[in-house]
């Protein structure tokens, strides 16, 4: 691999006047970013996040919690893996695409009972409550808007498993909400005010719903890395509450070489596109608020695309088109992360051929080799890697090497994604001006 670096260096308050996109932060965040930026040695970094997004109806909350309300007079206790350790951290709450306002009545976090994740369980000796608004137990989110809780003293290690519990007791009115499907982690609710209790015994569900990020204040040597990218990404092929996404992994792997100054912030949804349609809104409409927007940011990936070609008509003229326009938003979302003084990697897409896999197309397969060369060669990215290369097959370049294929010759398996991250190129995050790193 080549990794090239040819840094602009703008200001860091261009991030800030950039144009968000929709449901960016009320002015009262915009004001508390800034001042965070300008704060003694200290500022806010993502350690954790997940895509916010119109939650499809069937993957709503069971249906005891949607009756009168969404989560009516229930509690809802959700675990998440934090990539970087903190000694103070807040979290975000999206209602971002709620179709009215978001009343969260009590909250509290804890660490989850035996640091697994997906457990209903807590350690009550960590609980804390959660407070809004410079100590107000209660709040009630606008719709569109997102909110922070008021930052908390909570001392955890690198990949620790939090749990966070909100209660609504008037619910969520409507049935849209704001949540992240494909967790690939348990959450649970139950009826009543719980978020104190030391588990939860009711209902369970692989979804996460309203809460987007949890940052820690860090340093300015901390920053944070975002990837963007699809059900890959998302973690499509890994263990239900195992962690074991290949940014999963990477986190590990960063830990191990000593690297904990970088918060790993996956910002994937299944089904993503880059230019249209596909689940989530797309890349296109959303990297401004998933990427550049992101506290601690300095690093940002983009592997994402196979949606974009897999959906596509197969003729010579649909795919041509798919690879021209996906070169072209490469570039405007580069573009606008150098902009910000942002560094950037572009990763390959990787295989999708094989019997039965409805993307399966030689035309398509000569886009998606196409836009690799490009995405390699063409000098946009700051520093590429190639993960249809460290996952193929080597003897048929077109498909996935069966040792780490899931089973729908799309997905990796999670040896496929220990691959992915083993074969990741730390040496981005050293990456200065007028450098380049050769491999």
């Amino acid at each position: 691999m080549i990794f090239t670096s040819s840094w602009a260096g703008i200001a860091a308050s261009l991030l800030l006047s950039a144009q968000w996109t929709t449901a960016a932060p009320t002015s009262e965040v915009d004001r508390d970013l800034l001042t965070s930026r300008q704060t003694d040695g200290f500022h806010w970094v993502s350690t954790w996040t997940s895509m916010p997004q119109l939650v499809e109806q069937n993957n709503m909350p069971p249906s005891q919690f949607v009756s009168g309300g969404v989560f009516k007079d229930a509690t809802l206790r959700q675990t998440f893996h934090l990539s970087i350790g903190a000694e103070r951290l807040r979290i975000q709450i999206s209602n971002t695409f709620g179709g009215s306002d978001l009343p969260i009545t009590a909250a509290s976090i804890a660490l989850a009972a035996g640091n697994t994740a997906g457990v209903a369980g807590i350690d009550t000796a960590s609980l804390k409550p959660l407070t809004f608004n410079n100590g107000q137990a209660s709040i009630t989110i606008a719709r569109g808007q997102v909110a922070y809780t008021d930052p908390i003293d909570f001392t955890v290690g690198g990949q620790t498993n939090i749990a966070v519990s909100l209660y609504s007791q008037k619910g969520q009115s409507g049935n849209s909400i704001t949540g992240h499907p494909g967790s690939r982690t348990t959450s649970w609710m139950q009826t009543g005010n719980r978020v104190s209790a030391a588990t939860l015994s009711g209902s369970n569900t692989k979804h996460w719903y309203f809460v987007s990020a949890v940052e820690t204040w860090k340093p300015t040597n901390h920053s944070a890395f975002v990837i963007l990218g699809d059900s890959i990404t998302d973690g499509r092929g890994s263990t239900d509450d195992g962690n074991n996404r290949w940014p999963d992994l990477l986190i590990d792997r960063l830990a191990k070489n000593g690297i904990t100054h970088i918060g790993v912030n996956n910002q994937a949804a299944g089904g993503n596109t880059v230019l249209s349609g596909g689940l989530g809104p797309t890349l296109l409409s959303r990297y401004k608020r998933d990427a550049l927007q992101v506290a601690g940011v300095k690093y940002v990936m983009i592997f994402e695309g196979v949606n974009d070609i897999g959906g596509g008509g197969t003729d010579s003229g649909s795919q041509n088109g798919i690879a021209t326009r996906l070169q072209s938003a490469y570039q405007q979302i580069v573009r606008d992360c150098k902009a910000a003084g942002l560094k950037t990697i572009g990763a390959t897409i990787t295989q999708f051929s094989g019997s039965g896999q409805s993307y399966s197309n030689p035309t398509r397969e000569q886009t998606r080799v196409k836009v690799n060369d490009w995405i390699l060669n063409s000098g946009t990215f700051d520093a590429t890697v190639d993960f249809a290369k460290l996952i193929g097959d080597p003897s048929q370049r077109s498909q996935l090497a069966r040792q780490y294929d899931g089973g729908d010759h799309l997905h990796p398996n999670v040896a496929g994604f220990q691959a992915m991250a083993d074969g990741f190129p730390l040496e981005f995050f050293k990456i200065t001006n007028r450098t380049a790193f050769f491999m």
